[in-house]
């Protein structure tokens, strides 16, 4: 598939997904560029903010024209093989992809995306839901903590941890799987906290809060070769 939008730094992608506005501004003041994925197009941008491009296989927008009227590009891809926001991941070029309305609603699609994350581990993308972030851990994870909080880490494949410090409960030689352990709510010991596993299948999951570090930590990763 053809690189349809390139951004010139991190991207928001906008789901047809809940959306809150608080989320929304969140993910905008990071990441200024925005790309509809589908039905996400209908979304309403905070003023000052517009569409640099729809995406997908246009099933469920309801005013694609309004958007065509106001210039923006709409892109249809009719294949059936892969979900709108794969298709996003793979058309747009960028250095982040901070991704809302693609979580905290229907379950299938929160699924779909969460494995869109493991299908694709060259683009770093966040889902940021009403509580949380998520996001495909790269080969080591450090990011600073608070004593308390909540770190969970979710195997979509067979993993096993080489690193883990800071955490009450150590992932250190232990075989993740999703049909065997698994590694959700555990909770930060200290203020550092660092995991690793030999393989990159694992997702984090983080409070809503932790998103202006993971969204750094991760386009240092991209930078330096750790996706």
């Amino acid at each position: 598939m053809s690189i349809l939008y390139r951004a010139s730094g991190p991207v928001t992608l906008v789901g047809g997904g809940p959306v809150e506005d608080g989320m929304l501004a969140e993910a905008l003041a990071l990441a200024p560029e925005a790309v509809g994925a589908d039905g996400g197009g209908d979304v309403i941008l905070p003023g000052g903010y517009r569409f640099a491009a729809v995406i997908g296989d246009l099933d469920s927008i309801r005013d694609a024209d309004r958007l065509r009227a106001a210039g923006v590009p709409v892109h249809r891809i009719p294949e059936q093989d892969t979900t709108d926001f794969e298709k996003c991941l793979r058309s747009v070029a960028a250095s982040l992809y901070l991704c809302v309305g693609f979580a905290g609603g229907r379950m299938d699609h929160h699924l779909a995306a969460m494995s869109a994350l493991v299908r694709h581990p060259k683009r770093p993308a966040v889902l940021i839901g009403p509580e949380d972030v998520a996001f495909l851990a790269p080969r080591t994870l450090a990011f600073d903590a608070v004593p308390g909080m909540r770190v969970s880490l979710y195997p979509m494949a067979p993993a096993t941890g080489t690193l883990s410090r800071g955490l009450r409960w150590s992932v250190e030689g232990l075989t993740l799987a999703p049909d065997r352990r698994i590694g959700t709510s555990n909770i930060a010991e200290g203020e550092r906290v660092a995991v690793a596993f030999d393989r990159r299948s694992v997702i984090a999951v983080l409070p809503r809060e932790t998103l202006p570090q993971v969204a750094e930590l991760l386009t240092r990763a991209a930078e330096t070769g750790e996706m």
